[in-house]
């Protein structure tokens, strides 16, 4: 009665896990449709592409994209000079478009909305903490035209505040508390450190001496993208029955012990999938997964054939049990780690759908080892001092 609530539970545990990672796994663009568009930065200036300048763009990006309303944007730096940007979902792709491509305005504005300086005149902006007090703060500097701009505008608003806008948008609104002759000043706000470096982006951001173009756009249906998800869980569904199928005929009782590891397998990584942090299912994840899949069963494999070897040489079933997973456990561990090197290399190396294959396969191999290693031998064992397991035929002995 034990074995069977074990497995009882096993298997519903993963129907519950199913529906949860349904509803709680986002989708990439080649599963839930929506906008890809790849941009490359032209400098205009004397000043390179660097990592700070992407940052930047990115920041100039995130903030556009918010303010069209996109759940789940992934923004991320492709290479040195490139952007990669998708936006799942998005309702006018040509609209987004035009945001994402035009370049950033910084303006400061006064109290009666006259333009002070733009961002053509900031030479730096960066978070720091106030000498005397301690406290986060934002330093400006401004090349000689500006600085002489800003200390007139300071003068003439003392006391008031002024508007930092970027695209039209304010994103900050300090007061000015002296004149500032020589260009350098200090922002000054009841935010912590990250939230002045956030802000310290921002402005830079209005200065970008570059430009970007477009070296790739895909816009892909909603429609397309479910049916190939269906297709795939199909084929996934499919490959699964047929593999618990074989396992059952060929290896009887242990195949019983494969199909409700494979359950538990299923539990254990789609559970870590819909914990993991910003992770996105795409097809090449879901190749990753079923890839594994068969990496499960082949470990379930090594094991039940090194049982099968002890009990032909004349071992009784428990010293067969226990000897075929020690037996198998280097064979499995030699096999995986080497799964596990080139999914790390894949990581580190590549990016986009690549990566989000490498994760999916990594987490399935480690899944599938403790499915295979520690659950089934627990399993075997409680079956043994049950009483189900009577005869070797019970292993897929043949007689």
């Amino acid at each position: 009665m034990l074995f069977i609530l074990i497995c009882l539970l096993l298997v519903g545990s993963c129907y519950f896990v199913v529906l949860k990672a349904d509803r709680g796994i986002r989708r990439g663009l080649d599963i839930a449709g929506g906008l890809y568009v790849l941009l490359e930065a032209v400098t205009t200036g004397d000043e390179g592409v660097d990592a700070d300048v992407i940052e930047r763009a990115i920041a100039i990006i995130r903030m556009r994209v918010d303010d069209l309303g996109v759940a789940e944007p992934s923004i991320i730096p492709q290479g040195t000079k490139r952007i990669r940007i998708e936006l799942p979902q998005v309702d006018d792709a040509e609209q987004a478009r035009e945001i994402i491509g035009k370049t950033a305005l910084l303006t400061f504005n006064g109290p009666d909305g006259k333009e002070i300086v733009t961002g053509a005149h900031l030479k730096e902006a960066v978070a720091q903490r106030h000498p005397q007090t301690g406290e986060p703060i934002v330093s400006i500097e401004f090349d000689e035209e500006g600085s002489q701009l800003f200390g007139e505008a300071t003068g003439k608003y003392l006391g008031q505040q002024i508007f930092i806008s970027l695209d039209q948008e304010v994103i900050s609104d300090p007061v000015i508390r002296s004149v500032i002759p020589g260009g350098s000043g200090y922002i000054e706000g009841n935010f912590t450190f990250e939230e002045a470096a956030n802000l310290a982006l921002l402005i830079r951001s209005g200065s970008l001496p570059l430009e970007f173009k477009e070296l790739e756009t895909r816009l892909i249906g909603p429609t397309l993208g479910q049916r190939t998800e269906q297709i795939s869980l199909a084929a996934a569904a499919v490959g699964l029955a047929v593999v618990a199928l074989y396992m059952l005929l060929f290896y009887r009782f242990s195949g019983v012990v494969a199909v409700v590891g494979l359950a538990f397998y299923l539990t254990l990584a789609l559970g870590v999938l819909t914990l993991l942090p910003g992770y996105t299912l795409t097809l090449p994840g879901m190749a990753g997964l079923v890839l594994s899949i068969g990496m499960a069963v082949d470990a379930n494999v090594i094991i039940f054939e090194q049982i099968k070897e002890e009990l032909y040489q004349g071992r009784t079933i428990r010293t067969a049990l226990e000897s075929g997973f020690k037996n198998a456990f280097r064979i499995i561990l030699d096999s995986n780690v080497t799964t596990i090197i080139a999914t790390v290399v894949l990581f580190l190396l590549a990016s986009g759908p690549v990566k989000g294959f490498a994760v999916t396969l990594f987490i399935g191999i480690l899944a599938s080892m403790v499915t295979a290693i520690f659950l089934a031998r627990r399993l075997f064992l409680l079956a043994f001092r049950a009483g189900i397991i009577r005869h070797s035929s019970y292993l897929g002995v043949r007689a």
